[in-house]
């Protein structure tokens, strides 16, 4: 037998077509298309999460890089940062730990940045990130601050009343506790921040330190992931001017971003079982397969055919079985994963409809709020965030079509031990 194309002939004739109705070929590609489509929209979620705390950390608290140092509130120092073609924005601040103390005496500690009035033109990621609830984020004034929701909320403050700012690492006497207007009410969607995080013009935050440290230069990169190579081009700027400390958010944030990676990857391997569970699945029923068709293979191998073209027939099958339920996974995996917000509506409003049939039926009324996935009464999010990462949707994709691939290949290695004269002896 010369070519190749009686393979694929005789595997779609005769394997695939055997197989149609096979509940061990309904529930393999059921398998491989409910991991890729589960796998798909998990870590999908898990991406809005964690991207989402990944960004307001270095937008609003970290930035992709910090210089500390004398002469760091230098403005020719910012300027010539500024100017790198690897820097996107240069922000200066200083952050001093405060008590403030709202209406009925309500005190609360805070982490207090003092930045330039203009903080938001300096750093449109900043902005981007802070979603002003009520009034403006207008430092203009020297005593004007700008309040997280949530620590707001707990002082019983709104825009326009006054606190008392108590400086902890501030000076003694009447420079430590100052009176402030709230200006504007802040919320980032990170709890931490919004609970206990505020702003100040950064003069004043000058005036509340004890030390007389310079301000840090909060550094933004037009690409985060190149943070060394900006290092290096910002290391040669700055050298010989003075002592400095330049510091990657990869390290400022290591045990942080560490532990997420970490359980990422346990979810990307608890999920992926479902695959090894398939590929069991599929490598059990092609070992029957082989064992039934033991005649066909020997004559097959009577007329010529090879060990390997034989065993080929057999992996088509897996091949098949492997990038259709990789497909029937992946085409309605991207798209729930896409709307994630209105699929967790439909869910919950068919879950609300059952409750609310069983409680007529029943005659009994719960009462209360319908159910939610994510109750934000429970939960600190408004919706439920998802980011389909292209590379990881094709990893995931790969996973599910080779696992059917590979379990049909070894499940296949049956054909090798079958000898034609063998066969066909007990046939004639």
């Amino acid at each position: 037998m010369k070519g190749t194309f009686w393979i694929g002939y005789v595997a779609s004739r005769y394997v695939s077509r055997g197989r149609r109705n096979s509940p061990s070929l309904v529930f393999s590609l059921l398998g491989i298309a409910t991991g890729v489509l589960a796998l798909i929209v998990i870590i999908a979620v898990m991406n809005g999460f964690q991207l989402g705390f990944i960004e307001s950390i270095l937008e609003i608290s970290s930035y992709h890089l910090r210089l500390e140092g004398p002469g760091s509130g230098n403005a020719e120092l910012s300027a010539a940062i500024s100017s790198l073609p690897e820097v996107l924005s240069v922000l200066p601040f200083e952050e001093i730990d405060v008590l403030l103390r709202g209406k009925d005496s309500n005190i609360g500690g805070a982490l207090v940045r003092g930045v330039p009035v203009d903080a938001l033109a300096l750093d449109p990621g900043l902005a981007s990130k802070l979603n002003m609830e009520a009034g403006f984020f207008d430092l203009h004034d020297p005593f004007a601050i700008v309040l997280g929701a949530e620590l707001a909320r707990r002082l019983y403050i709104v825009v326009g009343d006054e606190l008392n700012l108590l400086s902890i690492s501030g000076g003694i006497g009447d420079e430590a506790n100052r009176l402030f207007t709230v200006s504007g009410i802040f919320r980032s969607g990170f709890y931490e921040y919004d609970l206990g995080w505020a702003f100040i013009n950064i003069e004043t935050a000058a005036e509340l330190r004890r030390e007389t440290a310079a301000p840090v230069l909060g550094i933004k990169l037009k690409n985060r992931w190149q943070d060394q190579r900006a290092m290096d081009v910002i290391g040669k700027t700055i050298s010989g001017t003075s002592d400095f400390s330049l510091t990657s958010w990869r390290d400022y944030n290591r045990s942080f971003f560490g532990a997420l990676r970490t359980e990422k990857l346990m979810m990307f391997i608890l999920v992926g079982l479902i695959f090894i569970v398939v590929g069991l699945n599929i490598f059990q029923a092609q070992r029957r397969i082989v064992l039934e068709r033991k005649e066909e293979i020997g004559l097959l191998r009577a007329l010529g055919a090879s060990n390997t073209a034989v065993r080929l027939i057999f992996v088509w099958d897996g091949f098949i079985v492997g990038l259709a339920g990789a497909v029937l996974g992946l085409v309605p995996g991207l798209l729930i994963a896409s709307h994630i917000p209105a699929f967790f509506s439909f869910l919950e409003g068919i879950v609300n409809f059952f409750l609310s049939v069983i409680n007529i039926i029943s005659g009994w009324n719960a009462g209360g709020e319908e159910f939610a996935v994510f109750s934000p009464r429970i939960f600190y999010i408004k919706e439920i965030p998802s980011r389909v990462i292209p590379l990881e949707a094709i990893l995931i994709f790969l996973f599910g079509f080779f696992s059917a691939l590979l379990a049909a290949w070894f499940a296949s290695g049956k054909v090798s031990g079958t000898k034609p004269a063998e066969v066909l002896r007990y046939e004639l």
